[in-house]
């Protein structure tokens, strides 16, 4: 497995699909093929028995997990001698652009959502907090679209200590690929989830200290549990390739979409576009700022070259 020789591999309990299947017990898929169809990616071939053998047991260990912290939040308020807010525990997910990241956490979310103890489960994608295009252009940032400094770590940050203090109605930016921008004016609420999953590129990054710089605050600092979703980076450039083949047929044809102008060019022409863009953006981000974060998740979900999960990493306690 490419990368897998500078991955601490000491550092975690390894398993295969076969092996990590078996830790399901007893666990009720609670997802029809319909509802499948419905959380895949555009170009993904996700399947019923890969949710069975690799989600389920994930969602049967995140359940212990949340079970423990919601355990530790009564003993606090026994101590403290007062109910404390109820405070969501917060799941980040980071992966590169195109290795499958929504329709892992939209999988996520359905399962977690059926267990009792925490039914009210958000999902919240840093996307979100990209900086506008018209700032991104002001501060040429529009070829770095994806990179650490295109986000408003700030806004990020202040909602995700917002989330965590237990306030209610807590309001996000909205992100629109068809656009490829912000929504004016449109925010998702989160309020007081009993989970709260945070997908995004760069959510495992260590902030860089700069010169003036006020905060050494991570957003990761307020996960509860970390995956990263990892793959060969060849194997991530072909499946962003086929993403905008997909795209050039279907959302690409709105003449309102960003990349409209896709739809109306050869494929050859396309696939050339998603190679430039691919080399000189995504994947030097993913090299840069995505890879080198992905020992610090306590999860690792390695995708084989047919988009399925071959193998998971547990990090030892």
């Amino acid at each position: 497995m490419q990368h897998n020789n500078d991955l601490n591999l000491e550092a975690y309990r390894h398993f295969n699909a076969e092996q990590w299947a078996r830790l399901r017990a007893d666990t009720p898929i609670g997802i029809s093929e319909q509802e499948l169809v419905a959380m895949r990616g555009r170009g993904e071939v996700i399947s019923l028995d890969e949710v069975s053998m690799i989600y389920l047991p994930l969602s049967r260990l995140l359940n212990l997990y949340v079970g423990a912290t919601q355990d530790l939040h009564r003993v606090t308020s026994t101590f403290l001698g007062r109910l404390q807010p109820k405070v969501p525990y917060i799941i980040g997910l980071a992966g590169s652009v195109a290795v499958g990241k929504s329709t892992t956490a939209r999988i996520l979310q359905a399962l977690l959502a059926r267990w009792p103890n925490h039914p009210k489960v958000d999902l919240v994608t840093t996307d979100g907090f990209l900086y506008s295009n018209a700032v991104l252009a002001e501060r040429d940032l529009m070829e770095r679209k994806g990179f650490p400094e295109s986000f408003d770590q700030r806004r990020l940050l202040a909602f995700l200590q917002a989330v965590k203090s237990g306030k209610r109605n807590v309001e996000a930016p909205v992100y629109s690929h068809q656009i490829y921008d912000i929504v004016p004016d449109e925010v998702s609420v989160t309020d007081q989830p009993d989970i709260l999953i945070v997908e995004g590129l760069n959510v495992l990054q260590v902030p860089r200290l700069q010169q003036g710089a006020d905060s050494t605050a991570a957003v990761s600092d307020y996960f509860d549990f970390s995956i990263y979703l990892d793959a060969d980076a060849g194997d991530i450039e072909q499946w962003y390739i086929e993403r905008l083949l997909n795209l050039r047929e279907t959302a690409f044809r709105d003449p309102d979409a960003f990349f409209h102008s896709l739809a109306q060019v050869s494929e050859g022409q396309v696939v050339d576009f998603a190679r430039r863009i691919w080399r000189t953006i995504n994947e030097e981000n993913l090299r840069a700022n995505i890879l080198p974060t992905r020992e610090r998740a306590q999860l690792i979900l390695r995708k084989n070259i047919h988009h399925a999960i071959s193998d998971v990493y547990l990090r030892r306690l």
